[in-house]
């Protein structure tokens, strides 16, 4: 309410009323509330050409509401001062919620050159925001009489969090300074653009030909049906065609008995975006003398340092601590696991050494051996519809909520699925949930969560619940056969579905704060222990029945399961602490003389990573990092998360995996309450003691 009021004054002031604005483009679907149910964006009528027009709107709707906080003679308060900034903009909220969502899953050529325009404005917008030095005054002057005024603890830890952010940011540098960092801001901005463009186009532009149908052997099914469509699509009848999107590289490196396959994709994603037109090492090389640049701006010695400030870590040498802490015992597993696979070679009388190409094929040869497992064994109890059952059903047992089909709802492409999200037993409305989950030429690698709408106070005075989206590159259904998982791809899909249940189950009663707005090193938590659940016997005869006979997973097959939940831990952990170290390496160089392959190769000899396992991602397409700050030193957290999920997870472990008591002390202290509390202290309150690291090692099989 008071909200509106701020920008009604702030526009009158300026003799342009807000109204103006919005009557000026009533076709624009960003310009005005969502009237649909829920507020779900009415996809089906936008348009490209609306984003731009949107963003110009949104960023004077945000000016006028800046000035209207900064022209207001009253003492700063909480409501005058920090519950303005938590709507500072319904229109351009709206509009980058779908802007960020389509620049990741749905990035057309068409939107590709509208976002080039949008994201400096962006960054200017975001600058004058965070650097606006009578805002931040006020700002501050609510956060030094915290105390003084009448606030709940809840409304403290908002004000403490803003004050932070805009310290963070730069807001309290003098005017050279605001200066610098804007024009560093300005130019990482633009050089994020030309990364992610390079890695979607370089992605989108290798692929691998088979001619010979005997090069396909120990390929699935699915597989190669897969690459026979993806070679008709290419006017390649007759022929096979591999590309670099999980779905069908990996079938490839765990299957292909032709070892020269194995090697040409391998090497084909490894060298992803590191040559040629899309080579992304001179944009990583000005990225890291900018970031070090900003980091002297900001008063630290390098940008790692500043980063993990902002953390629990505190430093990048604590950080480097915890994941040497699990590297090392991880590689000496890895030469284990290694010298397992090389005594196959050597059986087989394969004449030749482990390499990196050949980890996934022999390990799964080495596990077959072992445990008489192979993932073509268990792929057709995975189909997409049934592990979503699975899925399901542990979020109703453990937290009492319902998925309800939207079939109506708006959504962007059909394939979409949309549900509401329900109180199991009042039928109460609690969140919409989008998944997204098949790859495509406009949508970027991996898996991930986010919101096109949070949860909290907006600016009618109106308690908004969230609308979330899961959103994958999973295998695709070919022919008359569904789409089925891997057993990666299922421990993926209930991965994102544990961030999706952060988001959608807050509490907290502020929109910065609530879900997913917690530390970098504590948002992993609800992801990773949510895995757990996937593959327990309990949950796995619920919803893992053969995709042709509905038949439930046999017994054997689960206990296969269960006896090699273990391996291949040196391998998964290698490659992630690995990849966490080398973020943190390139954090603290000041990036002056970098050549990027040699930067890469001094941090695997300083670190001792095995010659036959590649870090998890490798500069050029290392994303987290590069393609924007978002995981920028700080990529070791989800090693950090595995620690407290190990931790957590014990706890189920003991009480059982669907205890109601523990599952509600969860619910409680870790999903509903978002940023409302230190993230320790609220872990504390649910496993009764500090993180234990020994669970990561206990579970991961390196310790008892």
């Amino acid at each position: 309410m008071k909200k509106i009021l701020l920008s009604t004054a702030a526009a009158l002031l300026l003799g342009m009323p807000l109204t103006q604005t919005v009557m000026a483009d009533s076709q624009n679907p960003f310009l005005t509330e969502y009237t649909n149910k829920y507020g779900i964006p009415p996809f089906e009528n936008i348009s490209i050409s609306d984003f731009i027009p949107a963003i110009k709107a949104g960023i004077a709707e945000q000016k006028e509401n800046i000035s209207a906080i900064t022209m207001n003679r009253a003492v700063p308060d909480f409501d005058n001062t920090i519950l303005p900034l938590e709507n500072l903009s319904p229109i351009l909220d709206r509009v980058t919620r779908v802007f960020y969502h389509y620049d990741n899953a749905l990035s057309t050529d068409e939107f590709a050159t509208m976002a080039e325009e949008a994201i400096p404005l962006l960054n200017e917008a975001s600058n004058e925001l965070n650097l606006d030095e009578q805002l931040f005054e006020k700002i501050k002057y609510v956060y030094d009489n915290r105390d003084k005024q009448k606030l709940t603890p809840v409304q403290k830890r908002v004000v403490e969090k803003y004050y932070k952010k805009f310290q963070e940011q730069g807001a309290a540098l003098p005017a050279e300074k605001k200066a610098q960092l804007i024009k560093v801001n300005d130019e990482l901005s633009k050089l994020f653009i030309q990364y992610n463009k390079n890695l979607l186009n370089a992605t989108n532009s290798f692929f691998v030909t088979v001619y010979d149908k005997a090069d396909l052997a120990g390929l699935p099914e699915s597989s190669v049906a897969q690459a026979a469509d993806e070679a008709s699509k290419r006017g390649l009848d007759g022929l096979w065609v591999f590309t670099l999107h999980a779905p069908s590289r990996l079938p490839v490196l765990q299957n292909a008995e032709n070892r020269g396959l194995r090697e040409a994709i391998y090497k084909g994603y490894t060298n992803l975006a590191s040559y040629g037109e899309y080579n992304n090492f001179p944009v990583i090389e000005k990225i890291v003398k900018l970031r070090a640049e900003k980091a002297k701006i900001m008063g630290f010695d390098n940008f790692a340092q500043m980063m993990t400030s902002r953390v629990m870590a505190k430093t990048p040498e604590a950080a480097t601590n915890l994941l040497m802490q699990v590297f090392e015992p991880a590689v000496q597993r890895s030469h284990e696991e290694v010298a397992d696979m090389q005594a196959v070679v050597d059986a087989e009388k394969g004449g030749f050494k482990i390499a990196p190409w050949d980890y996934y094929y022999y390990a799964g040869k080495v596990k077959k051996q072992k445990y008489n497992l192979e993932e073509s064994d268990v792929r057709p109890y995975f189909s997409l519809e049934n592990v979503l059952k699975g899925l399901f059903y542990c979020a109703e047992k453990l937290y009492g909520i319902k998925m309800v089909e939207m079939p109506d709802a708006p959504k962007y492409m059909d394939e979409v699925k949309v549900y509401e999200v329900v109180d199991a037993k009042t039928g109460e409305h609690i969140s919409v949930f989008m998944t997204d989950y098949f790859p495509r030429a406009t949508k970027r690698q991996g898996a991930w969560m986010e919101e096109l709408q949070n949860a909290g106070l907006y600016e009618n005075g109106e308690q908004r619940r969230p609308i979330v989206y899961n959103v994958g590159n999973f295998t695709r259904p070919v022919g008359d056969t569904p789409a089925l998982l891997t057993i990666d791809e299922v421990e993926t899909t209930f991965h994102e579905f544990g961030h999706a249940l952060q988001g959608m189950l807050t509490r907290a009663p502020y929109r910065s704060i609530s879900g997913t707005s917690v530390d970098r090193d504590f948002v992993e938590l609800c992801s990773q222990i949510n895995e757990h659940w996937a593959f327990d016997p309990e949950v796995l005869k619920v919803y893992a029945r053969h995709y042709k006979t509905g038949e439930v997973i046999p017994d054997d097959l689960v206990e296969k399961l269960q006896k090699s939940s273990k391996f291949n831990q040196g391998f998964v952990t290698t490659e992630l602490a690995g990849a966490a170290l080398l973020d943190l390496e390139w954090g603290q160089t000041d990036g002056n003389g970098i050549d990027v392959p040699s930067f890469e190769a001094k941090v695997t000899e300083k670190i001792g990573m095995p010659e036959e396992i590649t870090y998890r991602y490798r500069s050029p397409y290392f994303k987290h990092i590069f393609g924007d700050d978002g995981y920028a030193s700080g990529y070791y957290t989800y090693l950090w998360s595995q620690v407290l999920e190990a931790d957590a997870w014990e706890l189920f472990e003991q009480k059982g995996i669907f205890d109601k008591k523990t599952a509600d002390s969860f619910k409680k202290n870790i999903l509903e309450s978002g940023d409302t509390e230190d993230a320790m202290v609220l872990f504390k309150r649910f496993r009764g003691h500090e993180p234990d690291a020994g669970a990561l090692l206990r579970l991961r099989g390196f310790a008892k």
